[in-house]
């Protein structure tokens, strides 16, 4: 009995597994089709070449990614995306962004607004959360001398950085974000486009708030100004 327990908890963690990946991918395709729209080729579209990169750092299969340009630069048929920002409070009143790409923008909105409403939290109009936020570059370092790394990163042009234990966060304006992972010359483990709030406050825990809407097919990221 024993034996037949423990493979079925090893089938179902195989199970969850496999299901997140699955849904990682999913998420992926659709950033890539969507900078795709802008152009096919990611040398002349930095959309899509930061896609392409996240894309291999999640090790998507190239033929799902080329399948994906195809679709965003109208050579497949499938179905039309469009991207949204949708503003909420959480508990506690912290502020949410909520970004994604959807094929039906009203189904996901009432998704969205079932799981906020399930977790304490409420939409908001347009424009009432986003100026706590900018839009800035972020890049994301490993580096074996701390020190000279912030050397390197105070002369590349970035706005600021800060450390998250071993990691080396570092703020850029969106248009400079390619300039500076050239100028610090280093391995970077990551770099994207994100909302960095302005000011940020302390709060109850809104982990599950977070998961949740991670959870929703067309949910991307979750942006808050929790500490």
């Amino acid at each position: 009995m024993s034996g037949h327990s423990h493979f079925s908890t090893i089938k179902r963690k195989k199970e969850a597994e496999d299901k997140k990946r699955g849904q990682i991918f999913s998420k992926m395709t659709q950033v890539i089709a969507l900078a795709a729209k802008e152009g096919k080729n990611p040398e002349a579209n930095v959309k899509l070449k930061n896609a392409i990169e996240e894309a291999k750092r999640v090790n998507l299969p190239k033929s799902l990614v080329e399948k994906a340009i195809q679709k965003g630069s109208g050579e497949l048929g499938g179905e039309k995306l469009e991207s949204f920002l949708f503003e909420a409070y959480g508990p506690g009143n912290i502020s949410l962004l909520i970004e994604g790409i959807t094929d039906n923008k009203k189904r996901a909105l009432g998704e969205i607004k079932k799981i906020l409403t399930e977790n304490r939290g409420k939409l908001v109009a347009e424009g009432a959360i986003k100026w706590q936020f900018e839009k800035k570059g972020v890049i994301l370092l490993k580096p074996e001398n701390k020190e000279q790394a912030e050397l390197i990163t105070i002369d590349s042009g970035a706005e600021n950085f800060e450390w998250q234990e071993d990691v080396l966060k570092i703020y850029t304006k969106v248009e400079k974000l390619e300039t500076v992972k050239k100028n610090l010359d280093q391995k970077i483990e990551e770099s994207f486009i994100a909302w960095v709030a302005k000011e940020k406050i302390q709060a109850e825990d809104i982990t599950k708030l977070i998961e949740s809407l991670l959870d929703n097919n067309d949910v991307q990221k979750v942006y808050s100004n929790l500490k």
